[in-house]
């Protein structure tokens, strides 16, 4: 056959690798593990459109109502929408269903690019909340409570604030009292829950962003529970949000046939959640404890502890080797993938589809890799660019200039025409309209030179860049 995809995903499953990435079914051994696996080999042939009895998701009146209506009371919102193009969907429609052209959303600045994207395509003008920074690891840690207050402060004309919590690494905050604070302030509040839809399941994990008040939640469903890749969903509650806005705007962007398998994995990962969750939540938890005490064994690594336990971020510096060098590693030597490396370590994400066996995998590949790899090479010091650039024109106005590509080192202090994205997590460091400035490129094309893979920038090389033609 010379079906390319299909072949490696094909070698992939063949290989049983073992997965500390997303989605969080792990390639489907959680639906095994639960006797789930007779739907799931069948699912392809549940591929079907809008016919009789298989209800319409832009309308729902009969199976995707009850189902939707089913998450609604397991995840505890008012009211819950399947989204079948990710969560990237959810925040464009939280985003322009909540603020009209030319309104102001306070956001954090690590936010993921899509709520950038969300402003050029609303006409919205963000104003942005500087991040903490842990400068061992150069782990973005979310916001600090205080700045944020400060910038509703600032803002007090912005319509809405949008903040993402957890943070992909797994930090959380003080979310309630920026919540509290902003509905004094006559604010909405969104938040990227991307990668927190597991956080329910146990009161050793922080508080869901539905428990601490928020208006509007979007959960990448796929990300941290067992549905399938672009399977996500968007939570509201109380009466501050325009819901028939918002269905409207999830009609405008989402697409017209809305896939019946990603519907299929939502209301499967909805099952799994009620009746086995927590369980499977607490056998996790457990499993990811002992792997931490083992661990610590290694005196060649260190583990950063997060506030929600199913990320870790393991360092490799004491091993003489970046993140970027000990992923390769695992992967091409122990059939290991990680969720994402960063000059100093590797992320792993750990889910309920996770088991024993994974995390005994893991401690064996890193006391070999210790054995073979580890020296005195001392890793180098990188600075994270912490300083947001200066805005010249806003997002949308930008996107629309005329640009033209110049080489990257000359492009200093002129206009941003695209994006410069350090990928995984999908964090712009530069956006359309911005100042160029020598910390962030100086910065990319280092962490480039060790491994980092940038997106948003048309010419993959990182030789030229293209800037406003002012």
């Amino acid at each position: 056959m010379k079906t390319s995809i299909i072949n490696q995903l094909k070698e992939i499953v063949e290989t049983d690798l073992t997965s500390f990435h997303m989605p969080g079914h792990k390639l489907g051994k959680v639906y095994d593990k639960l006797g789930y696996s007779d739907i799931v080999k069948n699912i392809y042939k549940m591929d079907t459109t809008e016919i009789s009895g298989t209800d319409n998701l832009h309308s729902p009146e009969g199976i995707i109502k009850e189902s939707q209506e089913r998450a609604s009371k397991v995840f505890k919102s008012d009211s819950t929408y399947y989204l079948v193009n990710g969560s990237t969907c959810g925040i464009q429609g939280a985003i322009m269903g909540i603020c009209s052209p030319k309104d102001k959303i306070i956001v954090n600045r690590d936010c993921h690019q899509s709520v950038i994207n969300s402003c050029i395509l609303g006409d919205i003008e963000p104003a942005y909340i500087l991040p903490k920074i842990n400068k061992e690891t150069n782990i973005l840690e979310g916001v600090e409570v205080e700045e944020v207050l400060k910038s509703i402060d600032k803002n007090l004309d912005a319509k809405a604030i949008l903040v993402t919590y957890p943070t992909y690494y797994g930090i959380t905050y003080d979310l309630k009292r920026i919540v509290d604070y902003a509905h004094e302030k006559k604010m909405l509040v969104i938040v990227d829950e991307a990668h927190g839809s597991h956080l329910g399941l146990s009161d050793k994990l922080p508080k869901t962003a539905l428990e601490q008040g928020a208006d509007v939640v979007i959960q990448s469903t796929h990300k941290t529970l067992p549905s399938f890749t672009q399977s996500s969903m968007i939570h509201v509650q109380g009466n501050r949000v325009d819901k028939n806005k918002l269905g409207t705007m999830l009609r405008i962007i989402e697409s017209s046939s809305p896939s019946y398998i990603l519907m299929a994995s939502l209301d499967l990962a909805v099952d799994i959640y009620e009746i086995k969750g927590k369980d499977l939540m607490e056998e996790l938890l457990n499993n990811i404890d002992e792997f931490k005490y083992k661990l610590k064994e290694n005196k060649h690594i260190d583990i950063f502890n997060e506030n929600d336990k199913t990320k870790i971020f393991i360092s490799s510096t004491k091993l003489g080797m970046t993140g970027y060098d000990l992923e390769i590693n695992l992967r091409e030597n122990y059939n290991i993938q990680v969720e994402l490396a960063n000059y100093y370590g590797i992320l792993l994400i750990c889910t309920i589809g996770n088991e024993r066996v994974d995390f005994d995998k893991m401690i064996d590949a890193l006391s070999d890799v210790t054995d073979k790899h580890s020296s005195d090479k001392v890793i180098n010091h990188i600075d994270y660019p912490m300083n947001i650039p200066e805005k010249a024109l806003g997002p949308r106005e930008a996107f629309y200039k005329p640009k033209k590509s110049v080489k990257i080192d000359e492009s200093i202090g002129k206009i941003c025409g695209e994006y410069i994205i350090p990928y995984p997590p999908g964090i712009s460091l530069l956006s359309p309209g911005e100042i160029i400035t020598k910390e962030v490129i100086d910065y990319v094309l280092l962490c480039n030179k060790e491994g980092m893979t940038v997106s948003g920038i048309k010419d993959s090389n990182l030789e030229f860049i293209e800037i406003v033609i002012d």
